[in-house]
């Protein structure tokens, strides 16, 4: 039903924990690939993808380039781009699904995106304030991840290695997003 793409960094833990979050999902039977795409050049990310039975590929370039060579090894029709370090809220599985039936029956290409929620256990700074408060004037970012039908994702070009990550949400603009009420933890 679903592949989700999560361009690493080589850093294990940040990697383990948004796979974590996505073990009920593959029990369920909603998550059917996971392909962890490295940039940090170690062999640490090979080893979590073949314990956790994840779909691995090396890769040198852009983040968005990465997300990009991952989104063509997914197998599914339904892809979802995370950030390594996300963690899903619990409620993620049974919103997916449901965002994905209404989807596929009103024939109306659309892309979800989960709400953000800043990580508890972060220090607070400034930043915090001016994150927040450029969220609420732009809208989502990237690392709010990214619930889209192939199809369209192939439609609208998918990402282009040359620009942001964020342009393809830009792109989608406001009247095919779907900001879904489950939530993503970023540290």
């Amino acid at each position: 039903m679903l592949s989700v793409i999560i361009p690493t960094e080589g850093v294990e833990r940040d990697a383990v924990a948004t796979l974590a979050a996505l073990v009920p999902g593959a029990a369920a039977g909603v998550v059917s690939d996971v392909v962890l795409v490295d940039r940090g050049g170690s062999d640490v990310i090979e080893r979590v993808a073949d314990i956790a039975g994840c779909h691995f590929l090396a890769f040198e370039g852009s983040r968005t380039a990465a997300l990009a060579a991952g989104a063509r090894q997914a197998r599914s029709p339904w892809l979802m781009f995370l950030h390594a370090g996300a963690v899903l809220d619990s409620g993620w599985i049974e919103e997916t699904t449901q965002f994905i039936q209404r989807v596929s029956f009103s024939g109306t290409p659309r892309a979800g995106i989960f709400r953000y929620a800043r990580s508890p256990y972060a220090e607070s700074n400034w930043r915090d304030g001016f994150n927040l408060l450029r969220r609420a004037i732009t809208g989502p970012m990237a690392d709010q991840g990214l619930l889209i039908a192939r199809e369209h994702y192939d439609r609208l070009g998918g990402h282009d290695a040359r620009r942001s990550e964020a342009r393809l949400l830009r792109q989608l603009g406001r009247s095919s997003r779907t900001m879904l009420r489950s939530r993503i933890i970023v540290a």
